[in-house]
């Protein structure tokens, strides 16, 4: 699905957050749209700790859109 298909993976040796990250992702515009994202992660919990070293992250993200058709 998707007219607009971003792809993107990224990797880190090492990996700490020294706060609670705050991730969005918004369309905007005007009309209606169908949209999905989806991440991989590896070695990388959901949610992750404040403070905590995490090592050979690996996360695959998926994000697609269209706009929806009207009747």
């Amino acid at each position: 699905m998707g007219d607009i298909v971003f792809r993107s993976t990224v990797h880190a040796e090492r990996l700490r957050f020294t706060q609670e990250p705050r991730t969005a992702v918004r369309f905007p515009g005007t009309g209606k749209r169908e949209s999905t994202s989806h991440s991989d992660r590896t070695h990388l919990p959901d949610p992750v700790g404040t403070g905590q070293e995490y090592e050979d992250v690996t996360v695959a993200y998926r994000l697609a859109t269209r706009l929806a058709r009207e009747c």
